[in-house]
């Protein structure tokens, strides 16, 4: 497929990082505060972008097919697509910086998280034959009414650095959460602080310094980082599929967590780790893994094998390939249903 010009914002970086591993050239809107007064004795309050424009943020090995853009100059672009993320993205970020002829371009909405409103009967903003809906799991497809609009799925992909494996030496499970402390039941804070009365776990991710936890790895020093660890739980009840969980899978880690949303098509019991409504009973099966690690390893193969058929960073190319395909030239591709 020929190399297209796509224009997105800077949302979710672990995401965006993995999309952007294909051959296309993505460029992305920035507006000032991403290199900050605080750097000059200012308030760090200051230094942050505006939500969505923060583009090549530190953090990611960014290739040279991504492109920092002023905002104040994308409509000078020549472009292919648009591909929203954010209901901000598409209800009023298109008609500030797109030119009237951009916003008449194929366009695709990315939709990272299931509905919030109500789990069944939210519409989705988004109501466009015109405008191409990708959900990130079957599960998201499912909940949201998408009305007229065309959906499709592309699930995870993701990668890790070449040499790390999983070692399981640690005697303690590993949790990665961004704001856990901040976003309550939904992201499951009771649930880790119930486990953890009778499990030794660390918690990594932004602000988990505030449950006691370890603060905050970069993201390409986490694979390295999780492979210690002896399992990898994931207390949240009500999300998308997170990439944390692809990630460590990949690795080799046995999963651990709810029987809700898209995780029950993902950790299959004995397998590759366990996955239950009961917590009482997930509890037992973390004490099983402390106690056995010979049954520990058997899963983490179970891991990798799942994670390498499902989540190879190949697959997600291709299968964007075919989106782009299908809004470029829809008579030649129609969208999966």
């Amino acid at each position: 497929m020929t190399p297209l010009h796509i224009l997105t914002w800077h949302i979710h970086g672990s995401y965006l990082h993995y999309l952007t591993q294909s051959h296309h050239h993505f460029y992305l809107p920035v507006k000032p505060g991403r290199h900050g007064s605080h750097l000059n004795g200012g308030d760090l309050r200051t230094a942050l972008p505006p939500e969505g424009y923060g583009g090549r943020l530190g953090g990611f090995p960014w290739s040279d097919n991504v492109h920092d853009v002023p905002a104040e100059e994308v409509k000078n672009l020549k472009l292919d697509c648009i591909l929203f993320q954010s209901r901000k993205n598409y209800l009023e970020d298109q008609y500030e910086i797109l030119s009237e002829s951009q916003r008449r371009l194929p366009r695709i909405y990315l939709e990272h998280d299931p509905p919030r409103e109500h789990p069944t009967d939210t519409r989705h903003i988004v109501d466009d034959r015109d405008v191409l809906l990708v959900h990130v799991t079957h599960f998201n497809q499912l909940m949201w009414d998408s009305g007229r609009t065309p959906t499709r799925v592309i699930e995870h992909g993701v990668m890790i650095p070449d040499g790390v494996r999983y070692t399981g030496e640690l005697e303690r499970g590993l949790v990665v959460v961004n704001g856990l402390r901040s976003r309550g039941r939904r992201l499951g804070v009771d649930i880790f602080e119930r486990v953890r009365q009778e499990i030794p776990l660390d918690l990594v991710g932004m602000g988990a310094e505030k449950l006691g936890g370890l603060g905050e790895v970069p993201h390409h020093q986490l694979p390295a980082f999780a492979s210690r660890y002896r399992f990898f739980f994931n207390p949240i009840r009500y999300t998308s599929l997170g990439l944390a969980v692809c990630e460590a899978m990949m690795v080799g880690l046995p999963i651990i967590g709810l029987a809700t949303t898209e995780m029950v098509t993902v950790v299959e019991n004995g397998i590759s780790g366990y996955v239950d409504t009961d917590i009482e009973k997930l509890i037992s099966k973390m004490h099983q893994l402390l106690d056995n690690r010979t049954h520990a390893q058997k899963l983490s193969q179970g891991a990798i094998t799942a994670a390498q058929k499902r989540f190879n960073i190949q697959r997600f190319c291709q299968d964007w390939d075919k989106a782009f395909q299908a809004v470029i030239s829809p008579l030649s591709s129609v969208p999966s249903p």
